[in-house]
């Protein structure tokens, strides 16, 4: 019995020492197996990597100097219209068909003109450059040929421009001006010369072309709807011709308010419990852009000392002439020294997917000279509404 647990024991130590070099060549080739599939992993998604960057430089440099495409952006319930095909053509006549019969409406450059044949002055806030195109068969006014260059290098990362057709209105507010449509183009990234590349279609009759002015504004775009306005250029339609195409050439200005409206406001001062009442009675605006019935509001916003207290809203109202709001907001305020303080009124027109503003009042110690003259008012009349109308700017 000794002799066979000899046997089987020796026979035990040969059968594994037989099997250990035998598992371990498996083990060896199996790791040697699985770090060649991971290197060319690697590999492989490195490529992917490599092709996807060049492709999206690609993207961008197409976007940033493309001109061919068209694309038409409806922005706060304002619809948009195809280029109808008359006013397509006499686009894309030749250059030396281009001609200026006005020199009120800028100076005139080539289309092949680039930023280096223009001088740009040291304070310069930027060139944009546009065509328009007035059709008088069809009641229409062509924009196109957007492109800016000289902007500020902030302005060069998301850049817009947001065009605004404007018509006077007769009344006994001086400036009152009614905006017939607005349009935002589409937004161009990382160009310091962007190419909109945007037609727009006003409709616009033939009485009122002495009457109306185009404002466009170039924007620093912001996904926040922060957007900042560089700068903006103003043409008016009086001196265009029809049936004639002018390219002008104009340097950017200091962006202005237009009056589209007035607002009736009451303020009431309440030092014991560290309130400010703000009453919002009536507002005064143009006539709605379209037919259909649209719904109005209002938002004031209270900030002082750099602080933004809670924005308070107005209940809906329909969009009139003369839309009655009567309605008190109470908000609270340090003490009476530090009462330097300002309110904003913003209103409106709500749509089913949308809104849009139709104009702001500011009211404050710091402001124009009415809004100041109000806030005096208000501190001086302890716990007495003092009701003055102020102008709706946009």
């Amino acid at each position: 019995e000794e002799q066979d647990m000899i046997q089987k024991s020796s026979v035990m130590l040969d059968l594994h020492s037989l099997q250990m070099p035998f598992s371990n060549t498996w083990k060896y080739g199996i790791l040697a197996l699985a770090i060649l599939f991971l290197l060319v992993a690697l590999t492989i998604l490195t490529c992917q990597m490599c092709q996807l960057q060049k492709r999206n430089r690609t993207r961008k440099k197409k976007r940033c100097h493309s001109q061919g495409w068209v694309r038409i952006k409806a922005v706060n319930s304002i619809w948009g219209k195809k280029m109808p095909p008359l006013l397509h053509d006499a686009a894309k006549q030749s250059n030396t068909d281009i001609k200026a019969s006005t020199p009120t409406l800028g100076r005139m450059e080539d289309l092949s003109s680039t930023s280096s044949d223009l001088g740009l002055l040291p304070g310069s806030r930027g060139t944009l450059k546009f065509s328009l195109l007035y059709c008088r068969e069809r009641c229409e006014l062509l924009l196109t040929g957007l492109e800016a260059w000289g902007l500020p290098s902030r302005g060069c990362a998301e850049a817009a421009i947001r065009v605004r057709l404007l018509r006077q209105v007769p009344s006994h507010i001086p400036g009152l001006q009614c905006m017939v449509q607005e349009w935002q183009s589409r937004v161009v990234k990382n160009c310091c010369r962007p190419a909109f590349g945007d037609h727009f279609v006003f409709s616009l009759q033939d009485a009122e072309v002495e009457k109306s002015t185009l404002k466009l504004e170039v924007q620093r775009f912001d996904k926040y709807s922060r957007n900042a306005v560089l700068g903006e250029v103003r043409v008016t339609l009086s001196d265009l011709k029809a049936s004639q195409s002018l390219v002008l050439c104009k340097e950017l200005q200091k962006t202005t308010k237009d009056i589209v409206g007035e607002v009736l406001v009451s303020l009431k001062c309440l030092p014991i419990s560290q309130r400010i009442e703000v009453g919002l009675l009536k507002a005064k605006t143009t006539s709605p852009r379209s037919a259909a019935e649209k719904n109005v509001y209002a938002r004031i916003d209270v900030s002082c000392r750099r602080h933004r207290e809670k924005h308070q809203k107005s209940r809906p109202r329909a969009h009139t002439p003369l839309i009655i709001f009567n309605e008190t907001f109470l908000f609270h305020m340090p003490e009476p020294p530090a009462w330097d303080c300002t309110v904003l009124i913003s209103i409106y027109e709500v749509d089913s997917d949308s809104r849009h503003l139709i104009g702001q009042a500011t009211l404050g110690k710091r402001r124009a000279s009415e809004a100041a003259d109000h806030w005096g008012l208000m501190i001086k009349s302890i716990q007495q509404p003092v009701a003055k109308w102020h102008p709706l700017l946009i």
